[in-house]
This record gives C-alpha cells, structure tokens and sequence, in this order.
C-alpha cells in the first residue's frame, strides 16, 4: 500500500493522500481511487497500465490528450444543452510534466480525474437506460466527429479487425491445438461454421464504402456513466482504446453487450438472447446525436457490425482461453472459455433476429 500510496503522489501537485482502494472490474488494467484532502479535487483515477496489452502506452496518452482537449474546446464553443451535462476524464499531470509515471519496476502510471455524482451499468434495466447509453456513445462520436482519424495514433494494431484475430486464432490452434470438452469442440465448430464472412466490414472499408474515423474502441454498456440522480449520460470512461477506426465497431459493440441482459459474465450462457427492443432504444438514443455524420453505406452495414462484434469478442476470448489466458483477466482456467461461449450464443441469436433488426433499422433512418 505505501508503494501505491507513492505512486498517487507523483500526481499530486498539494494535498495528503488518505486512502488507494481497487476501483472498478476492468479486464486489462489495475485501476485505484485516490482519496486526498487538501486539494481541489478530493478523488482521482490512478491506473497501472498493462504494457503487454498497450506496447506503446506513452501513444495511448498522446490519442488521450488529444481527444479530450478536442471535446473540451467543443464543449467550451458549444455546451451542452440545459438540463444535461457531458464531462471528459482529463489527463492529471506527474510533478515532472510529463502525462505519466514510471516506478522503480517499470510500472507505466497514469492519472485522470474522477468524474463524481455517476455510476456505470453491468446490464441495461429498462429502455430508458438504453436510450441513454446509445445518447452517450453519439454524443461522443459527434464531438469527435470533426478530429482527423489520421491525427491519431494506432496504438493497438489490429485491434478491431477480425480477420487478424482469425489468423491469430489459426496460429494458437496450430500452436497449441484444441483444446478438449465438447464446449471447447462446440467452439472450434462455431467457429468454423462462420469465418468466411469475418470480412464483411474490411472489405467495405477497402472498397471505400466505409471511412475510418476516431472510434472508442470499447464502447460496452459498463464504460457510459450515467448521472446518480437523472440517469442520464454524463461520460464515456475507459478510453485507452480510442483510435482511428470504423464507427461500427463502437456501434456493434455498444449493441452486443447492452442487448444482452444475461450480461458477459454469466454462467447460464444457453439462456442468453439478444432483445430487439433494447437495441431499438440505444439507436434511437445514438442517432438522436450521430445522425448528421452517418451516411447512407453506414446504415447498410449496422446489422453486419453487431452480428460480427459479438463473433469477434467471442473470438477473441476463446483464442485467449486456448493460450492460456494471457490477454484477458481470468478468475479460473475455464473463465475465457465461458466468456467466449457467451458471446457465441449471442451472435447465433442476432443471426435469428436478422429481418427483426432490419426493420428497426429502416425505421429509423
């Protein structure tokens, strides 16, 4: 604890810290609340990045600098409208200027500051709540949709792009081979059955149907914070992944885990459905805010984009659990497995409701 303690002083310029207590239930990094007294602020967010994820992290806080000083001097031309407020984390300065720190071990630290009075969902309880999600990712879209994609770095290449993690599956399955138990085998199946349409998104962004722009990268239902006492969205957190990408993938993924009231983490993978209403709530509550920007090719391509995230995430977790768990957190052997089976599950779902989300679309265009 005196070490985090240290750690948390680096970042402040007065003030005593009182208490690093864990914060949240993140896959990737370490993260810590910071109590201080004596400051402006008496809370703010200390993470350990996890450099075997995030190779380049001193990248991931140029893409976090630019993106939050970009919305704050939208916000600062054009607020909010009354009655809402929308914050971005912002980067806390270590005492040597730079964004970060680094310990005695190599440990790469950042602090950003806390955004109070909100909270974050694990699952969607009621279509106001999913209106509200869906405002939040639009409204961030939309205050970045005027920052160059190229301005920002790809600190996770490959991230979001599923025809590589289908290469990096053959490899760890030639590597390690398949895994046994007829879940395992049920997943291989699954697999194989789908993998000749991982494309659809890469081959329309080839053939210039869709554009790269700044995307978040991991837009699920837990990363929206909502205001304590309005419900309404106030942030999106956790952007590590913020990168030049397809809008879908923010799209696909904000859908796939908030149409999903089972959540990602439950046991009962054989019950879990993905529920129309839920995702006509999120678009109306997105395009209430992206509308402008989306043209007529990105409207064609919503079905495909949370059909493919759900494979995608599944993917992934199931690559993870064949390699023994190196890139996701895992509470036991079989936890990506189970994740990966999840995901799975939810995509042979949106595969059944596939005319039901059509419609939803058009109706809403």
């Amino acid at each position: 604890m005196n070490h985090l303690i240290n750690v948390a002083e680096q970042f402040l310029p007065q003030g005593q810290v009182l208490e690093v207590r864990p914060y949240g239930n993140g896959n990737v990094h370490d993260t810590f609340l910071v109590t201080v007294d004596g400051a402006a602020e008496p809370h703010f967010i200390l993470q350990r990045l996890n450099t075997r994820v995030f190779r380049r992290p001193e990248l991931v806080m140029t893409n976090l600098r630019l993106c939050t000083d970009h919305v704050i001097g939208r916000l600062a031309r054009t607020p909010t409208g009354p009655g809402r407020r929308w914050e971005v984390p912002r980067v806390l300065g270590a005492r040597d200027g730079r964004d970060y720190f680094i310990d005695g071990q190599g440990s790469f630290w950042r602090a950003l500051s806390f955004i109070d009075a909100a909270c974050t969902l694990d699952t969607i309880n009621d279509l106001g709540q999913a209106r509200e999600v869906g405002y939040g990712l639009g409204r961030f879209h939309h205050l970045l949709s005027d920052l160059s994609a190229e301005r920002l770095a790809d600190t996770l290449p490959g991230f979001h792009v599923t025809p590589g993690y289908l290469r990096h599956y053959d490899e760890v399955l030639a590597t390690h081979g398949a895994a046994s138990g007829p879940e395992a085998a049920q997943a291989c199946r699954f697999v194989r059955e789908r993998r000749a349409w991982a494309h659809v998104l890469e081959e329309a962004r080839a053939q210039g149907r869709l554009r790269l722009r700044p995307i978040h990268g991991d837009p699920k239902v837990n990363n929206v914070l909502l205001d304590t006492e309005t419900g309404q969205a106030v942030a999106l957190v956790d952007l590590d992944t913020v990168k030049p990408g397809l809008v879908h993938y923010d799209i696909g993924d904000c859908l796939r885990s908030g149409c999903n009231p089972q959540g990602e983490e439950t046991e009962h993978w054989e019950a879990v459905r993905f529920e129309p209403d839920l995702c006509r709530a999120i678009l109306t509550g997105y395009l209430s805010q992206a509308r402008g920007f989306l043209t007529a090719a990105d409207y064609d391509h919503l079905y495909d984009a949370v059909r493919l995230i759900s494979f995608e995430l599944g993917l992934r977790f199931f690559t993870d659990y064949l390699e023994g768990n190196v890139y996701f957190k895992a509470r036991h052997r079989q936890h990506n497995l189970a994740r990966a089976l999840v995901q799975f599950r939810l995509t042979e779902s949106i595969e059944s409701q596939e005319t039901v989300m059509g419609g939803i679309i058009r109706d809403l265009r």
